[in-house]
């Protein structure tokens, strides 16, 4: 939800802009700063930087983001296999990437897709694909080579797709590229009439006429967060396969959320109440996950970004630390984005994000609001590494 200042917000930034009195109250009871959640030399995606907050040495552990979705989805990753992260998306009739996410296509609606690649081009037994949630899916590609250069798409709308195919990094590695990439235009010949994609342009949605993998990794060797800093039993709640993945890694039970979507439109109240379930259940940590403002930043819809994280202040924020208060029970919670989606570059930065850490008990500092601008004051200053999570389980 992190951003910068926006011109159609009169120069504040959206969580300025929004009215966020929880997010404000818990800021002044508690203590602020900024955490540089994506290390240097690395891309700002989700999967860098929640690894980051939770303290993970990225250079130990990082394997890419299908592996770690691979998790989140049960899908086990064999020593002579390669996972990516496979999107399903739109490319317009000019070859340009017109979105990320082929209009946010329905789960259901991709999983007809995806089985239909996974009969005409896994039939060999080389590459199989695994349907995910809405355009987020898996692809698995056994004796390939990970040293390639793949682009996310949601870092390049407008860009012509030609412009950005797999390209290989090693010379070892280019028929795993010229492979990879020939996955990509076989999929397109598929695609461009399937049923699911003639009915969504009828109705005026985009296609989901290609697919778009990148993030290629083997499996990861990772240490859990118990191994690591000792806490108890511990849960991941969060529409997206990424995030539970980790979650799994990390040694966090994943609760899974009916009509958790990713989306503003995501079942809010179900999520709180699985949160507070657990922490009145057995759960030491509760790791809740909320994508609706990403979503918004790729759109590059500031209203709707700025319409989210109201929400997210009303619907999650004041609710769970309404129900901790009136445990009369110790508790910390923190809040903070994993990386700016500035809606202005409809893309991640690796700007420092803003984030506050209450502890019952506590001495506040002299910060009165949350955001961006205001966190900067506080007296965490900018932490790194993982100073972060080493305070807050302190």
């Amino acid at each position: 939800m992190a951003d910068e200042p926006c011109e159609e917000l009169g120069g504040l930034t959206p969580i300025e802009a929004a009215s966020t009195p929880a997010m404000d109250a818990l800021a002044k009871a508690g203590k602020n700063g900024c955490l540089a959640t994506v290390p240097e030399g690395f891309l700002p995606g989700s999967e860098i930087a929640h690894l980051s907050l939770l303290g993970y040495n990225l250079l130990d552990v990082f394997e890419g983001r299908g592996t770690l979705e691979a998790a989140s989805m049960g899908v086990g990753i064999e020593p002579d296999e390669m996972a990516m992260r496979c999107n399903l998306i739109c490319i317009d009739e000019d070859g340009r990437i017109k979105n990320h996410s082929a209009g946010h296509i329905s789960t259901e609606e991709a999983d007809e897709l995806i089985k239909t690649l996974n009969e005409k081009l896994g039939k060999n037994g080389r590459a199989s694909f695994f349907t995910g949630v809405s355009y987020r899916h898996l692809l698995k590609i056994k004796n390939a080579d990970k040293r390639i250069s793949c682009t996310p798409p949601h870092d390049v709308p407008g860009v012509e797709a030609q412009e950005v195919m797999i390209k290989a990094d090693a010379q070892e590695a280019a028929e795993t590229a010229e492979y990879i990439n020939s996955l990509i235009r076989k999929s397109q010949e598929i695609l461009v009439n399937h049923p699911v994609n003639l009915k969504r342009i009828k109705d005026g949605k985009d296609p989901a006429n290609s697919i778009w993998p990148w993030s290629p990794g083997y499996k990861p060797a990772m240490k859990t967060l118990a191994e690591m800093f000792g806490i108890g039993k511990g849960y991941v709640i969060s529409a997206v396969d990424l995030i539970n993945g980790i979650g799994v890694y990390a040694g966090l039970t994943p609760i899974h959320v009916e009509g958790a979507t990713g989306l503003y439109d995501t079942n809010y109240e179900g999520k709180v109440k699985a949160a507070l379930d657990a922490i009145n259940g057995d759960a030491d940590f509760v790791f809740l996950h909320i994508e609706a403002s990403d979503e918004a930043g790729h759109e590059g819809d500031v209203e709707l970004k700025k319409k989210t994280i109201e929400a997210l202040d009303s619907r999650v924020v004041a609710p769970i630390v309404k129900a901790l208060t009136e445990s009369n029970e110790d508790f910390s919670i923190a809040l903070l984005p994993d990386h700016p989606t500035p809606c202005r570059l409809r893309t991640h930065t690796s700007s420092p994000v803003p984030f506050i850490i209450y502890k019952s008990g506590n001495t506040p500092d002299e910060v009165s609001e949350y955001s961006e601008n205001s966190a900067r004051m506080g007296e965490y200053g900018i932490m790194k590494d993982d100073e972060f999570i080493r305070e807050f389980l302190k």
